[in-house]
Parts: C-alpha cells; sequence; structure tokens
C-alpha cells in the first residue's frame, strides 16, 4: 500500500495581509484535507484499527474548519478560554448571568442606565442604554466605551485565525493517522551565522512538522543550527542577540497608532450644537457684512466662531492628553515580565526582548511567550484554546513538542527553545489584527449618561420654550433696541434685519442647549480615572480594567492571601528538624550522618522549580524561585550543596510538581546505581501523616510510633503558633522494574505517596510586612472587612492574623471565626452563606475554597475584593468584584483574570487602591455639583429674562464660555483632585447609592437660588442699583449686562472651591498641593478679565470700573460663608432622586423592553441607610 502523502500547504512567505493569507491556507489545507480524508475512507478497512480512530477523530474538527473557512460568521458552540474571554456573554444575554447584578426592576427611563455592574455585562443591556442617551456628539461620548462594532469584528479576526490553526492541527492529525509522510526536506540552509533559514524554521514551527525536525536532528540539532546550549542557554551579548534580532525578527507585532490631535479636533467639532452654531455664525458673518460693512458687520459672526474654535481646541487637548496617558498605561500592561536562561543564569527580561535560541523555563501558569519546542517537561500541559478554541488540555512531549505563542501552561513545568517570535507566530498575526483597544465602559459612566440624558431633555425643552417665547416677542414687535424703539415693525424692517434678528434668537437657544446637555458630564469619569490609573501606577498598582477603580470605592470585604501580601515574602528557614531530632543552629550538619544530608541534598536538588547559578569568579550563589524554594535551597547550600553536582548523579524519571490542592510536590529519581527514589515535599502535618518510618542522625530508618509522631506533631504546632510556615521533606525507595517504561504511560504515572520516610521538618520565618498593621486598622474603620484566606495550617494563620490586626484577640478564635478550608467546603450552600459572614481566616484553604468564599459573600450582599496569585485562583479573582493579582508572585493566567495588578505584592497597596477607588466617586460628585449648579442658574436667569423682557442677559459667545468653565476646565479642575484620609473614614459607597446625594442637593439649591435671585435682581433693578439710569446712550444696558456676566462668571470660580468639599466646612484644606486646580483657577480668571476688558467687541461686553469689578467680587464671595451655612443645614435620610424617579418614571418615555434582560432584577441592591438587601 502506497503511503498517504500530504501536500505542503502553498504559504506565501511575505504576509502582507494576514487574514486573507490566514484564510486562504486555510481553505486551500481544508481542500486538501478533505481529498485526504476519501481516501482515507475508501482504505479505511486496511489501515488498521488505529487509523481509523484517527479519522473518527479529525470530523468533527474538519466540520469545524469547513463551517468557519467557508461562512466565517458560523456560530459553533465556544469552548476552553474563548468562553473565559466571552465571559459567559451567552448566558449573560439570557438573563441568568450572575454579574450583571442590574436592578431592573421596571422598564423605566433610570433603569435603563443602573448597571451595576460592566465586567462581561450582556451586549443587548450595553446598546440599549446607547439608545436611550440623549448625545450631540457620539463620536466623543462614546469614544472610551466598548466599540461593540469593533468588538463583532475582534471576534471574527479571531475565528479565522483560529480556523488557520485548526486546518493546520487537522493536516497533522491526518498524516499522523495515515502513515509516514515522504521525505521532501532536506538539509537545512544556512544563512547569516547560524545554520537554519527563518523560512525553513517559520514552516517547520508553523506545521508542526515533527518529520522536518527529526530531519535537522530533533531539539539537540535544532539547537546546534541556532547556536543554543540546552543547558545554558545563549550567551546574552548585545551583538549577539542583535544579529538573531535582525535575521528572525523580534518578539514584537506592528500596532496601530494611536488619534492624532487632529482626529481629536475633527470630532470634538462634529457636536450637533456646535455645528448649529457654526451655519448660524457664517449666516450672521454674511448679513452683518453687507448691512453693516466689513469693518463693523464682522463682529457677531466672528465672535461666535471664534468661540466655537475655542471650545473645539480645548476639548480636542484634553481629550487627546487622555488617551496618551491611556496608551501608556496599555503598554504597560502588555510588557510580561518573564525569565530566559542566558550564558547559563537565569535573567529576567521582557517578553518583547525574547530572540529566537532562547530557553525559557515554563511552569503552571506561565504564558507561552513565543513558539517553540519543548526540550524537557514533567507533566507539562498547555490549554491551547486561545489559539484553537478548543477546550482539551494538550500534554506536550517529544512526539507532540511543538508550542503556539499565547497559549497558557495548564499543567507540569518544562522548558522550551525559541523558535518563532512576532510576526512569525500566529499569535503575532492575531494580535497585529487586533491590537487595537476598543474601550469600556465603567458602571459609573453608564449612570451618568442617564444623569446627562435627563438634564439635556430639561435643558432641550427649556430652550425650545426661550425659542419659541423669543421669536414671537420678536415677530410681534415687543422686542426692544437699548433705544426703546422696537427690533421689528411688520412691512418696514427689511428682511435681511429679520432674518439677522431670527439668527441671533436661534444663536442663544442653541447656546442654551450647548449649556444644558452636559456632554462633558460622562467624560469626567474618563478623565478622573485617567489620572487615578496614573497615579496609582505610582502606588504599586497597574489597573486592567477600567470599571475596578470604581468598584474597589465600594468594596466591603478584601479576601487576602497571607503570603506576600500581608507578609513580605522574604523566607528563611530558622528551625529545623533532622534525623528526628532538633538542630541548632539550622544549618548545622555536625551530628547528621553523610547518608542523611545526601538523602536530604538530593531530595531538594531535584524536587523543585528553582535554580541555583555559581559565578564563574566565585561570590555568593544566585538563586531563583520562589521565596519557599529559595530558602530551603539556600538552606542546603549550607549544608553542602552543590546544585549542579547534585542533580548531575542522577536523573529525574518523573516529577509532580507543586499542586496548591494535595499542597505537595514530588520527583521520581533515578541513580546511578540504578535505585529509584521518591522525594516528597510539602506542608508538614500532609507529609508526616503520610510517613509510617523516619531516618535518624545516623542515616538509619526507623518505625515512626505513636510517640515520635506526637513529637513532631508537637514541633510543628509550636512552630506554626510562632508564624513559622512549615514545611516536610520525606522518600521512599521504590523498584526499577515497577517503574512504567512507555512515556505514555509514564506521563500518567501517579508517584507513590504512602509508606514515606520522613528526612526533616523545616521552619521558614516570613516576617509580617512594616505597616500592614496600619492598613488593617485603616481598612476596618473604613468599613471594609478584612479575611485572611491562606493554605497554611491554621496555627500559622492564627499567629499572623493576630499579628497583623485581623484578629483583635485570643478570644476571637474561635470556630467559625477561624476555620478550615475543608470544614468550610463540607457545609451546605445556605449554611456556607451564614458562615461567611462570620469568618475572618480561613486556614488550609484550597483555591476552590476561596471561590466557594467569594460566592458565599456575594450572595450575602457584599462588594468581594480578591487577592491571587496561582493559576488555581483564576476562578475566584474571576468571580470576584474586583480581582486583584500578585505583580511579582502572580502567574499570567492569574494576572489575565484579574482587574488590577498589585505591582509589590504589598497589602498596603490594596488599601491605597480602595482610597482611590473612593476618590474616583467622590471627585465626581463634585463635578456634578458644580456642573448642576452652573446649568440651574444659566437656564433659569435666561428663561427668566427671555419671557419677561424678550432679551437674555447671556448671550452666546458668554454662555460657551460658561460652559469652557463648566465642562472642560472644571472637569480638570475637580475631576483631578488627589484622595484624602477623609476618604477612609467614611462607609464604602453603595453601587445603587444615588449619585445626588441629599447633600449635594442642599448645596446645589443653596447655591443656586442664591446666584438666580442675585442675577435676576441685578437684570430687573440693575440699572438703578448701579446707578446707570441717567446713562441713555444705550451703554447703560450693556454695562448691566456684563455686570451679570461677570458676577456669573466669578460665582463659579468661587462655587469650584466649595465643590472640592461638599461635605467639610474648610474647603481650602489643601488646595494649594493640587498645583493643576490652582492654575485653573488663575487661567480661568485671567481669561475673564481679558474677555471683560479687551475684548468687548468679541464678547458684547463693555469694560468695568473698579466699583463695579468690587461688586462683581462681594457677589462671588458670598457663596463660601452661605456654603457654610448651609453645610449645617441637616438633610433627610430618604434620597432626593427617588422623589424624581416616581414623577419622571410617569412623564418620561418608557424605553422598548428586552425579553432577554427581563430576569435581570436579581441584583444587589441598599435601603436607604447603605444596607445591603439580596
Amino acid at each position: 500500500m502506497p503511503d498517504l502523502v500530504l501536500p505542503p500547504t502553498d504559504r506565501p512567505k511575505q504576509r502582507n495581509n494576514p487574514l486573507a493569507s490566514a484564510a486562504s491556507a486555510a481553505a486551500a489545507t481544508f481542500i486538501q484535507s478533505s481529498s485526504l480524508l476519501e481516501d482515507c475512507r475508501r482504505r479505511s478497512s486496511q489501515i488498521g484499527e488505529e487509523r481509523r480512530q484517527g479519522i473518527r477523530a479529525i470530523r468533527p474538527l474538519l466540520r469545524r474548519v469547513k463551517r468557519q473557512v467557508l461562512d466565517p460568521d458560523s456560530p459553533f458552540p465556544p469552548t476552553g478560554l474563548e468562553m473565559r474571554e466571552r465571559g459567559h456573554r451567552r448566558d449573560l444575554e439570557a438573563g441568568s448571568g450572575r454579574r450583571s447584578g442590574d436592578s431592573d426592576d421596571s422598564d423605566s427611563f433610570f433603569s435603563t442606565f443602573d448597571i451595576s455592574s460592566t465586567k462581561n455585562a450582556p451586549v443587548d443591556r450595553l446598546k440599549r442604554w446607547r439608545q436611550a442617551a440623549l448625545v450631540l456628539n457620539a463620536s466623543r461620548r462614546f469614544r472610551y466605551t466598548l466599540d461593540l462594532k469593533k468588538e463583532e469584528e475582534k471576534k471574527q479576526t479571531l475565528s479565522k485565525i483560529r480556523a488557520h490553526a485548526q486546518a493546520i492541527r487537522a493536516a497533522h492529525l491526518f498524516q499522523t493517522a495515515a502513515g509516514p509522510v515522504n521525505g521532501t526536506v532536506g538539509a537545512p540552509t544556512p544563512k547569516g551565522d547560524f545554520g537554519i533559514s527563518p523560512e525553513e524554521l517559520v514552516d517547520m514551527t508553523k506545521d508542526h512538522n515533527l518529520s522536518s525536525l527529526e530531519r535537522y536532528g530533533g531539539v539537540n540539532g535544532l539547537a546546534n543550527l541556532l547556536k543554543t546550549n540546552l543547558e545554558k542557554g545563549i550567551p546574552g551579548e548585545d551583538d549577539d542577540l542583535l544579529d538573531r534580532k535582525n535575521l528572525f525578527g523580534a518578539n514584537t507585532y506592528p500596532r496601530k497608532k494611536g488619534r492624532s490631535l487632529w482626529r481629536f479636533l475633527w470630532e470634538a467639532w462634529q457636536d450637533l450644537t456646535l455645528i448649529i452654531l457654526i451655519v448660524a455664525a457664517a449666516a450672521s458673518l454674511v448679513l452683518g457684512i453687507k448691512t453693516e460693512g466689513i469693518k463693523e458687520g464682522w463682529y457677531d459672526g466672528g465672535s461666535i466662531t471664534f468661540a466655537v474654535a475655542l471650545v473645539i481646541v480645548v476639548t480636542a487637548v484634553s481629550d487627546y492628553r487622555q488617551s496618551l496617558q491611556f496608551q501608556n498605561l496599555n503598554e504597560e500592561k502588555r510588557n510580561i515580565r518573564l525569565e530566559v536562561v542566558r550564558a547559563g543564569r537565569r535573567v529576567e527580561v521582557s517578553i518583547y526582548d525574547i530572540v529566537v535560541g532562547d530557553i525559557v523555563p515554563l511552569n503552571i501558569g506561565d504564558q507561552v511567550p513565543a513558539d517553540g519546542i519543548v526540550i524537557a517537561g514533567h507533566s507539562l500541559a498547555i490549554d491551547e484554546s486561545s489559539m484553537t478554541g478548543e477546550s482539551k488540555i494538550v500534554h506536550k512531549d517529544s512526539k507532540d513538542p511543538f508550542l503556539m505563542s499565547g497559549c497558557k501552561v495548564a499543567d507540569g513545568n518544562g522548558s522550551m527553545l525559541v523558535t518563532g517570535v512576532g510576526v512569525n507566530t500566529e499569535w503575532g498575526l492575531l494580535m497585529a489584527s487586533i491590537s487595537e483597544d476598543t474601550g469600556e465602559e465603567t458602571p459609573l459612566q453608564v449612570r451618568l449618561n442617564g444623569v446627562a440624558t435627563f438634564i439635556g431633555i430639561v435643558g432641550l425643552t427649556v430652550a425650545v420654550a426661550v425659542l419659541l417665547v423669543l421669536l414671537v416677542r420678536f415677530f410681534t414687535g415687543h422686542t426692544k433696541n437699548p433705544d426703546g424703539t422696537s427690533q421689528f415693525k411688520a412691512g418696514k424692517t427689511s428682511a435681511s434685519n429679520a432674518v439677522d434678528g431670527a439668527i441671533k434668537i436661534i444663536t442663544v437657544a442653541v447656546t442654551i442647549v450647548v449649556v444644558a446637555v452636559p456632554e462633558g458630564l460622562p467624560l469626567a469619569v474618563t478623565l478622573t480615572l485617567a489620572y487615578s490609573m496614573r497615579k496609582m501606577m505610582a502606588d504599586k498598582a497597574l489597573v486592567r480594567r477600567l470599571s475596578a477603580c470604581e468598584t474597589m470605592g465600594s468594596a466591603t470585604t478584601i479576601c487576602s492571601d497571607k503570603t506576600g501580601t500581608l507578609t513580605m515574602n522574604q523566607m528563611t528557614i530558622v528551625e529545623a528538624y533532622v534525623g528526628g531530632t532538633k538542630i541548632d543552629p539550622p544549618d548545622n550538619r555536625e551530628n547528621l550522618s553523610a547518608d542523611v544530608i545526601d538523602l536530604l541534598i538530593q531530595g531538594i536538588a531535584h524536587n523543585t522549580c528553582g535554580s541555583v547559578y555559581m559565578p564563574e569568579g566565585g561570590g555568593e550563589p544566585e538563586i531563583s524561585g520562589s521565596p519557599t524554594e529559595k530558602a530551603i535551597l539556600s538552606w542546603a547550600i549550607k549544608l553542602g550543596m552543590n546544585f549542579e553536582v547534585a542533580r548531575s548523579q542522577s536523573s529525574t524519571i518523573h516529577a509532580f510538581p507543586f499542586n496548591s490542592e494535595k499542597k505537595r510536590g514530588g520527583v521520581a529519581l533515578k541513580s546511578r546505581d540504578s535505585q529509584v527514589y521518591i522525594h516528597w515535599k510539602g506542608a508538614a502535618e500532609i507529609v508526616l501523616a503520610s510517613c509510617t518510618n523516619f531516618m535518624d542522625v545516623n542515616g538509619h530508618v526507623l518505625t515512626m510510633d505513636e510517640d515520635k509522631m506526637m513529637y513532631f506533631r508537637k514541633a510543628i504546632e509550636d512552630m506554626a503558633a510562632r508564624s513559622l510556615r512549615c514545611v516536610a521533606i520525606a522518600y521512599r525507595n521504590f523498584e526499577l522494574r515497577d517503574v512504567p517504561e512507555d512515556e505514555a504511560l509514564l506521563s500518567k504515572w501517579t508517584l507513590p505517596e504512602d509508606e514515606l520516610i520522613l528526612v526533616a521538618v523545616v521552619g521558614l520565618k516570613d516576617p509580617c510586612r512594616p505597616g500592614v498593621k496600619d492598613a488593617v486598622e485603616l481598612c476596618q474603620k473604613a468599613g471594609v472587612k478584612v479575611r485572611m484566606v491562606t493554605g497554611d495550617n491554621l496555627h500559622t494563620a492564627r499567629a499572623i492574623a493576630l499579628e497583623c490586626g485581623i484578629l483583635g484577640s485570643d478570644a476571637e478564635i474561635v470556630e467559625p471565626t477561624i476555620i478550615e478550608g475543608k470544614t468550610f467546603r463540607a457545609l451546605s450552600d445556605s449554611e456556607r452563606e451564614q458562615v461567611a459572614e462570620k469568618i475572618s481566616v480561613m486556614g488550609r484553604s484550597s483555591p476552590n475554597d476561596k471561590l466557594l468564599l467569594v460566592q458565599a459573600l456575594r450572595k450575602r450582599g457584599h462588594v468581594v475584593a480578591v487577592t491571587g496569585d496561582g493559576t488555581n485562583d483564576a476562578p475566584a479573582l474571576h468571580e470576584a468584584d474586583i480581582g486583584l493579582s500578585m505583580g511579582i508572585q502572580g502567574t499570567e493566567v492569574a494576572k489575565e483574570s484579574s482587574d488590577i495588578i498589585i505591582l509589590d505584592d504589598n497589602f498596603a497597596s490594596v488599601v491605597k487602591v480602595v482610597r482611590w477607588g473612593r476618590s474616583v466617586y467622590a471627585n465626581i460628585q463634585k463635578f456634578i455639583q458644580f456642573q448642576l449648579t452652573v446649568n440651574v442658574a444659566a437656564l433659569v436667569i435666561n428663561v427668566v429674562a427671555a419671557v419677561s423682557s424678550g432679551d437674555v442677559p447671556l448671550n452666546a459667545v458668554q454662555l460657551l464660555w460658561v460652559n469652557l468653565i463648566m465642562d472642560t476646565l472644571g472637569a480638570l479642575a475637580l475631576a483631578t483632585e488627589p484622595p484624602t484620609d477623609h476618604l477612609m473614614c467614611r462607609p464604602p459607597v453603595g453601587r445603587r447609592e444615588p449619585l445626588i446625594t441629599n447633600i449635594m442637593w442642599r448645596n446645589l439649591f443653596i447655591q443656586a437660588i442664591y446666584q438666580v435671585t442675585v442675577l435676576l435682581v441685578l437684570n430687573f433693578k440693575g440699572l438703578s442699583l448701579l446707578h446707570l439710569q441717567q446713562d441713555i446712550s444705550g451703554r447703560a444696558t450693556k454695562v448691566k449686562n456684563t455686570v451679570i456676566f461677570n458676577a456669573f462668571v466669578l460665582s463659579q470660580l468661587f462655587n469650584e472651591l466649595n465643590a472640592r468639599k461638599p461635605d467639610e466646612i474648610n474647603v481650602f484644606k489643601g488646595v494649594t498641593k493640587n498645583h493643576l486646580f490652582m492654575g485653573i483657577l488663575a487661567l480661568t480668571l485671567i481669561l475673564q478679565v481679558i474677555i471683560v476688558e479687551f475684548l468687548g467687541k468679541f464678547a458684547s461686553t463693555v469694560r468695568l470700573n473698579w466699583k463695579q469689578w468690587l461688586i462683581c467680587v462681594i457677589i462671588g464671595f458670598i457663596s463660601w460663608p452661605l456654603a457654610v451655612i448651609g453645610k449645617m443645614i441637616p438633610v433627610p435620610k430618604t434620597p432626593v432622586d427617588a422623589y424624581i424617579k416616581r414623577a419622571c418614571c410617569c412623564c418620561l418615555p418608557t424605553p422598548p423592553a428586552d425579553k432577554s434582560i427581563e430576569m435581570e432584577g436579581l441584583g444587589e441592591k441598599r435601603d436607604e441607610d447603605g444596607q445591603h438587601n439580596v
């Protein structure tokens, strides 16, 4: 029977269009694979059962590839990481999502914008609030929200790239099922200083061509071609690294450029009202020049044009600066740090600095940084679902050694040889295609869109009313000139003058809309988040998800790890029991026999993920690994271990890496005399329970009787009570004939863990971090309960909890305040909910216990923040309201599942994140109070004046300047206030508490009523009050209106200081430390003086004398003592917005019902006092 030959894929070497190339390659492979399938079917009876199984296994895969290549839009079930990437969106869209938490008690206007968590929110819900929002400039308003269209395009791109990977895999499996492939690969073509060309390397890696690898001499031969030492790696010299990057490429991919300033200018002027103003200004300019000549006639139209241009430029520059901050933060998120072996030592490098030929150690939870080939591995399993969409975990060995960039290490450990980087990998092509950030909205942003829409509807109604009143008064002759004559006389006023008057009226009405519709209100969230994220970086917190900043302000409980978070993660062995007796100091080997030391060193050297590098010129050894591994390796070195010699004297048969579920790890070794030893290391009491013997100081194996067992248990308890982490080291002999010989069976072999011989028990000291007790106390004062969840035993956990202040006294040390993981796990769901509320410390917990605790607390209505660093912590991090991963010890899987990365692994940094979260919410409330005050005052003044006199005291240019103060400059000043300690004296911010609190309503109405009253008095009685009634030249009215305009602007400047501290008397506290706030106040004041004194033609103002300036300053100044008096007025507990909602629900239109979210009313609520209800 002839061999089945698979024709090579005709792939172009240069990919100008990666998507087209990927799709065409997938299609070509599919066609080839289809013909092979028919061939295999015809000969299935001849090729045996094994090959028939291979064909049956590949059919579903081909059907999947066929659907995807021929119909990319065809939906098929998401699997694996793809499901996690979609955030269980199908379930959420069905209305059963656990994360929505959205109260949808009625299809009211307000419920549309009430989304408590946008993390994995249903797409229909996100579309719904966008459709309900009143928006004047959609491109600007929705710039920092999730781009739903691009998100869909991203999914399609991902599917096409995956189809290519699926097709390659299909071809590979057919080749394996049908038999060996005829040899078509010759000797590699040398290029540059290396023995293989980049094209050959890429072809072999992408096609997973095992026969090519074998012809190149396997991993060893390929390493020689790449000038790599499989033990020591590449030399790591700058010239060598540069040569490798020039020939094989760098581990980067082309990124789409960010928006330029011109793009922001283009988007800023697309505001509908600004366009209308520009058109009105152009018409006014033409009419003015026609009637008054170019010298005087261009002022009205030109001044509006200039004001609009100023608004556009300031808005665009502010937005551009925000985008640059987000770009910088995104770069930080992409820059993964990992270890590589160069010149015999492990060094930490950026993922962008990986080069072809590098040796990369792989451990559970790591991301595969580039395409490569497995050198060696123990139980190495890779989750390839991010590339293939298949949830099946793929075990890697010599039969399937190819690794794809972007995949995750699901289990085991090993090392890889890098063979492809950057755009020479499927992951690189994928990232180059979808690298543009599609944004993300936050719950506060959505709610503010609701507020802006409500205010906008009111403002639009007012503007229409003003427009109608002014037009009716104008065309009926009731609108007067300063000299008392009518502006319009039927049959006498020229058409151009009538049109000019109508245009001025329309301009005023449109400008009222500009002021009334607060477009910048939702964007203020983005501004304060951009500012907060940049500052949080300095506080060692990298925000991966914007909404986490807000949610952290609502956190009611923090479930924290112990090691490295509450403690310093600097472990040292301070106590040791070796040979059945305590040795003091712990590195004293005088009374220990050589057999004991040899066995101890053998187990430590092999049963570790760490390494030891001895500098050639002497000096201190460089130890890498986890803190626990480093401490044990350091102890072994003091006992006389030579790491490389110890590892060379035995070979590893099989390894069981440390597992957080079993709390131990083991390794099977074969010594030079063919003896097999199985070494175990892990949690002391767990390993001790498996021991039936122990080794004494002379190397004799003795039976572990009850007395000796109690002796070791007492030693462990004593060490744990002194907050030491206890680790036991044990071994057992094993028969070589019982070790599986087949590689497949060996990879699944379970190491024997019974009848162990105890060699040593050590106690590791990890001191508490300085300041952690104060941080815990600050959390408790702020109403945030800190719970410690640790894998250590209860005695160690209790000692650390007392030291950190999580437990106040020994009196609290009773169950369930302190509980063991297995006890909590055994409870029913309802019992867990009851017990979870009381837990302060959970010891000997597994990642699943942490997940159960998070779920129970969330069901009780808590907003839960969780810290985690391991791969198995990913479900808990994803389940929590805020997932906090550790930047130093955290795995890439944990980081990707988290919302915020704590860069220094310090609990104090977690508390700083809480402060920033509360600061975000507080700053937005300050801005809302300030903006609504301006809105109410400006609208009421213009409406009353228009209805009563047919004229408005604040014209278009003046209102645009007020809008600039209120919108962009106000947001910059108030949304960038740094957090204060006062924020931590409040209870957590309820996610369903009203944005505008009763305190804010009180402050807002007091200031608005004062401003409206004073300015209306000036409008109607200003001529007499300012002693201007004798002036009949028309200048008196201009002076009066200028005083009104000037007093109004200065009132906003003084009120901006009031808004800094809505609930504090001293509004000046810390103001000088906020240089941006002071600068904006000074800039606004200087520009106001220039507008009044020097730009009279543009702003329709006249110069004021010092008395009139003094009057304006006094009017503004009075707002300060008025605010102090107002803050002494008590406010009711029932939120004002509850009454507003009831009134408005009857008036506002009801959005269309959405059946997909009818069941979303099961989320969290709070009552009037801020307490949780479920």
